[in-house]
Formats: structure tokens, C-alpha cells, sequence
């Protein structure tokens, strides 16, 4: 073979460093391996790092494109945390004053991998070392006794939706309607009177006491009104206005409005000798519920037509109107906490609680409870509700507002719980149902501000009659 044509076509500069040495006289020759009898595992083993992510542990960090020098603050970070900050003390590096530590003594924080977004750990919040951020741990729910501490029978308490005949007065006295009688017990020493008897030909519709807790209207099922003096027993007047059944009633500061099946609103006023002074019709069926704002500038009415109605003090026409429930709309409360926040609750072909901001005229929130709305109450010192329900659970729900999260829910009753009142300390309620009973739940939790005595000493916890 001729030398010339073995050769490489390269330049001579390039050729002459790549020329073979020859002064070696012999290779080295390689160690024969051993037999497979005779092989010897050592207990040292150096992985491939290439593929493991050590930095998400802040063991080593990420490679950057940066000049040398930029991890040397993170490396003394790393020296203070293992081996204590009096061993290696932080000095101040690229010109600035030494970083606040992490409280977090572990050796090997985990840190969150931004690299792949299908973390389960993405959610975490981390703080400016890496570490995940301490936060307050949430406060464990209240805990809401599911039974009731005092039972009343209330023999004769009717069975309608359409009627409201259960109110607590400010002065801690409990008015029920009972067939044609009307009787009051006291919470603070459990007396019971008897106020009134109506007689055969006429019946209970609706009690409903004044702010102040001294006057008692009466509605009757021949469309009447009567005032009674709860402290005296005495009766001060009788105001008609309605062609039938009286079955929901509502005082302002000085104001009783009624509603009736007759499909009207009427509004009375004590201070004159008229038995009404204005009488507002908007509904299409039986007006059930009635609710006059706080500030006493909106009054709210409910009807079997499935209406939820907004007037104002000088309206004869409704200033709003509400078509969203499809059944009949008898539970509603003004929220003590925010103006203009309304809640009201549909029948049993709706079962939603919704809620309304009357300033500007739109829904906020429906919340579908499964069972028939009867009434709601609005606790007065934290932002929560309760709501009682007919079909088909019977049940008692209270709720956390905004999020309506569910805080407890009370069974007991065994029929539809279509009365609720509150005490004037804003802690316990009380419901009356078809099964022609009263139970007393502490649901809502005391004023923080201030510590409220409760005088309940003479409430027992067995069971006893109100009549």
C-alpha cells in the first residue's frame, strides 16, 4: 500500500499536531476481570445527578446563566441554617446588609417546583426563602348543641303555612295563638297567661309585638286587628281593614302594616282615630309575609302569587318586584348587618333561599335547601341565619353569610316547623311546628363586645304546657 494514499488530506498545521507518537514502545495492558466467583461490591455508590432534581429540596440550586458569586448569600444561608448562625455568622454579600433568616430550622426545606404546573403542591403559598409561608390555622367550627333545652306543648297550634303565630317580645315574653286564645309565657320566670279568648266564631291568625315589647296586634280570621297591652292584659282597640283571614303582621317605629287573604296590605296607624291610612295592593293571592327594613324605609311583602314585593314609605305601587321564587314566598328577613341586604324563602315547589340587594334591584345569591322554606331570622350579633323548613325534612339549618356554608342543622320536630322567633339577647330561638309544639335552641353565639346574662333559671329541662 503506498504511504501517500493513507494519508489524510488535511492542512499541514493541523496534521503536524496530530501526528502519533512513537517513542512509546508498548501499550498498557488492561487488568483481565475477575472471575464471577470472586467479584467484590464495594459500599460506595455515586449516582448520576443529571437527572435529579436536588434543587426543589434547596439542596443545590438551579444552574443560571448569572457570573459566579451569585448563590455565595444563599450558600451562607445554607452554612447558618445547618451549623447555627454564632459558627458562620452572615456577612453582608454584593454590597448589601446580611437577609433575615427563616424561622424554619429544618435542614431540607421542600420547596414548590414552578417547573411543572400539575404540582399538587402548586396551591401553596411560600415566602421569600422558598419555604411555605406559616398562616393562621382556621378556626374550628362552632359547636352548635343538636337538641333542644326546653319543650313546650302547645296543643291547638295549626298546621298553616299562611299564618304566623309565634313572636318574642324585647321584654323576653313569648305571645303564641292557640286556636282562639292567645297566651303569653314568660322566658324569665316560665308564667303563663292567658290574654284573650276570641271566641267560636272567630281564630287566631297572626300575633306580632311592638319594638318596645308593650303592645300585641292580633290578627283574626274575620279580618280584624286588635290591640292589646301585654303588661295590663287589657285591650286597647279594634281596627278592621281586611275582608278575611289577617295572617301576617309587621310593626314599624309607629306604623302596622297587615296582610291579608283578600290579596291587600294595610297600613294602621295607632296615633289617629282611622283604622287604616293607606292600603296598598300589588299582590294577586294571600299576602304571607311581611317585613319592615330597619331604618323602616322599605317594607317587604310575600305572597301565595310567588311575588316578592318592595315598598316604600310614600309608594302606592311596589318600587321593586321580585318574580324569581316559584312557589309561594312567605320567609323573609332584613340583614341587621348590611342595608339594603334582604333574604326570603320560597315553598315547597322552590325550596331556595335567595338574597337581594334592594339598593341595586338585583339577586346576590340562591341557594336551593331541598325542603320548603318557612321562615328565616337573622342573627343580630354575628353575620349567620337560621331558616326552618316544612317538606319534606322538618329540619332547622343554620348558615354562615356570605358563603352560606352549613353550620348545623336541628331535627326534632316531626312535622313542617313553620313558626321561629328570637330572643331579644339574639342567642336562642324558638319554633313551633304542626306536631303542636315549642322547642328553644341555642343556636346563635353572644354579643363579643359585651357579656349578656341570660335570666333563664327557671326553665327546666323537661317538658311542660303553655296552657
Amino acid at each position: 500500500m503506498d504511504p501517500k494514499k493513507s494519508r489524510l488530506n488535511l492542512p499541514a498545521a493541523l496534521e503536524s499536531s496530530m501526528r502519533l507518537d512513537t517513542s512509546l514502545t508498548h501499550f498498557p495492558v488492561m487488568p483481565k476481570s475477575p472471575s464471577p466467583k470472586k467479584v467484590i461490591y464495594g459500599d460506595r455508590f455515586i449516582p448520576c445527578r443529571s437527572s435529579s432534581r436536588l434543587e426543589t429540596f434547596t439542596v443545590v440550586e438551579k444552574c443560571s446563566s448569572a457570573k459566579e458569586g451569585t448563590n455565595d448569600l444563599y450558600l451562607r444561608l445554607l452554612r447558618a441554617e445547618l451549623f447555627g448562625t454564632e459558627t458562620f455568622p452572615l456577612s453582608p454579600a454584593g454590597g448589601e446588609q446580611g437577609s433575615p433568616q427563616s424561622p424554619n430550622k429544618n435542614m431540607f426545606r421542600f420547596k414548590i417546583d414552578h417547573s411543572s404546573p400539575s404540582s399538587p403542591l402548586s396551591g401553596i403559598v411560600t415566602g421569600q426563602d422558598g419555604g411555605p409561608e406559616c398562616s393562621t390555622p382556621p378556626k374550628p367550627p362552632r359547636k352548635v348543641s343538636k337538641a333542644p333545652h326546653k319543650v313546650l306543648d302547645a296543643p291547638s297550634l295549626q298546621d298553616d303555612f299562611y299564618l304566623n303565630l309565634v313572636d318574642w317580645s324585647s321584654q323576653n315574653v313569648l305571645a303564641v295563638g292557640l286556636g282562639t286564645c292567645v297566651y303569653l309565657w314568660n322566658a324569665s320566670t316560665s308564667k303563663v297567661t292567658k290574654l284573650c279568648d276570641l271566641g267560636n266564631r272567630d281564630g287566631v291568625c297572626s300575633v306580632q309585638w311592638t319594638r318596645e315589647g308593650s303592645y300585641l296586634a292580633i290578627g283574626t280570621s274575620l279580618g280584624d286587628i286588635q290591640i292589646w297591652d301585654g303588661a295590663r292584659s287589657k285591650k286597647i282597640r279594634t281596627m278592621g281593614g281586611h275582608q278575611t283571614r289577617t295572617g301576617v303582621l309587621a310593626w314599624s317605629s309607629c306604623i302596622l302594616a297587615s296582610g291579608s287573604r283578600d290579596k291587600n296590605i294595610v297600613q294602621h296607624d295607632l296615633r289617629i282615630p282611622n283604622d287604616f291610612i293607606n292600603k296598598l295592593s300589588g299582590h294577586r293571592s294571600e299576602v304571607c309575609g311581611l317585613k319592615w327594613s330597619h331604618d323602616d324605609r322599605e317594607l317587604a311583602s310575600g305572597g301565595n302569587d310567588n311575588q316578592l314585593l318592595i315598598w316604600n314609605q310614600r309608594s302606592q305601587q311596589p318600587v321593586l318586584k321580585f318574580t324569581e321564587h316559584t312557589a309561594a314566598v312567605k320567609a323573609m328577613a332584613w340583614s341587621p348587618h348590611q342595608q339594603g341586604l334582604l333574604a326570603s324563602g320560597g315553598g315547597t315547589a322552590d325550596r331556595c333561599i335567595r338574597f337581594w340587594n334592594t339598593s341595586k334591584s338585583n339577586m346576590l345569591k340562591c341557594v336551593d335547601t331541598g325542603s320548603q322554606v318557612c321562615s328565616l331570622a337573622w342573627s343580630k350579633n354575628v353575620n349567620e341565619l337560621v331558616s326552618t323548613h316544612g317538606y319534606s325534612q322538618n329540619q332547622i339549618m343554620l348558615w354562615k353569610y356570605p358563603s352560606m356554608s352549613k353550620i348545623a342543622t336541628l331535627t326534632g320536630h316531626t312535622m313542617r316547623v313553620l313558626y321561629l322567633a328570637t330572643s331579644p339577647d339574639g342567642q336562642t330561638i324558638v319554633t313551633g311546628a304542626g306536631d303542636e309544639t315549642l322547642r328553644f335552641w341555642n343556636v346563635f353565639p353572644s354579643v363579643k363586645s359585651k357579656t349578656i346574662v341570660r335570666d333563664f333559671g327557671a326553665w327546666s329541662m323537661g317538658r311542660s304546657h303553655i296552657r
